[in-house]
């Protein structure tokens, strides 16, 4: 697993913070296995729900967690964050 900050020791998610992995650094990488529709927690509170299994070292991104306040997170690009539901011509 790449180099990565656990903030609060009740956290089940990372931040990366070295180059180079499967992982971009400054994302999210799962400290254990987070069950689909169980809570993601960083900085000690909840950050949002599983949306599919997510495996130890796995990427915690938009493709596999969505915010439980923002409906519309499910639907951005995951690298860009760009929205995918609206039609820009």
């Amino acid at each position: 697993m790449q180099k990565s900050f656990q903030v609060h020791p009740e956290d089940n998610v990372a931040t990366v913070i070295e180059e180079g992995g499967a992982v971009p650094m400054g994302h999210k990488v799962a400290m254990k296995a987070i069950a689909a529709g169980a809570t993601v927690v960083k900085f000690g509170v909840p950050i949002g729900v599983a949306t599919r299994e997510i495996g130890e070292g796995d990427w915690v991104h938009l493709h596999n967690c969505r915010s439980q306040v923002d409906e519309r997170s499910a639907t951005l690009e995951v690298r860009t964050g760009q929205t995918t539901d609206t039609p820009y011509e």
